[in-house]
């Protein structure tokens, strides 16, 4: 991180509809990382979307209101500033590095160039894991490979939808809406709450 100037960084998946932390700096780092799918928006979503990287320099800044629950929830953890560099695999965007800064600032020319590279280095972990099994997408998109890339997401919380699902008798979207709303509500990541769902039946709140 020194090499960048930051105080965190995490590479994240974002795949097939669901996302997952591969790895993070940190404890804070992985928080910040997880608040994205709790939140449904920010950076690596939106990289991996442009296939471009998205740099912040400001989450402060009123003007920029590209994420509005994101920004004020990164703000409350004293981040200014997000930048997200997408990893790309067999010619799928699978994820992105982000870097993050608890201050206004930008990515320097050196700087910049080495966060893209720290992104393609992204990919080496991703390799060991599916090695054996890594075909091209485009031509086996069923592949064992990519199967495995699935199961490196948020399992849990897929797992915990569906109980939900019966439990509110909703359907899989607003149950999904409810999990997240559950883990905003209480200050906790997502991941944490499915766990309860799944582990200790936890039940949420049916609507009257």
């Amino acid at each position: 991180m020194d090499l960048f100037h930051v105080d965190a960084a995490a590479i994240s998946l974002v795949y097939g509809g669901n996302s997952g932390t591969l790895g993070a700096s940190s404890q804070p780092a992985r928080l910040y990382d997880e608040l994205q799918f709790t939140l449904g928006e920010g950076p690596c979503r939106d990289s991996v979307a442009r296939r471009a990287p998205v740099l912040v320099t400001d989450l402060m800044d009123v003007a920029d209101v590209r994420w509005p629950a994101y920004g004020p929830a990164m703000a409350g953890h004293q981040i200014c500033s997000v930048f997200a560099m997408p990893v790309e695999l067999a010619g799928e965007y699978v994820g992105a590095l982000v870097l993050y800064r608890n201050r206004p600032s930008s990515l320097g020319a050196e700087e910049m160039a080495g966060a893209i590279v720290a992104a393609e280095l992204a990919q080496l972990p991703l390799l060991d894991l599916l090695a054996d099994g890594l075909r091209d997408p485009s031509h086996d998109p069923g592949g064992d490979a990519w199967t495995e890339l699935h199961r490196l997401t948020r399992v849990e919380v897929s797992q915990a939808t569906g109980m939900l699902i019966d439990q509110l008798d909703v359907d899989a979207a607003e149950a999904l809406v409810r999990l997240r709303a559950h883990a905003y509500a209480t200050n906790r990541s997502a991941t944490d709450v499915a766990h309860d769902i799944l582990d200790n039946g936890l039940l949420l709140e049916i609507d009257k």
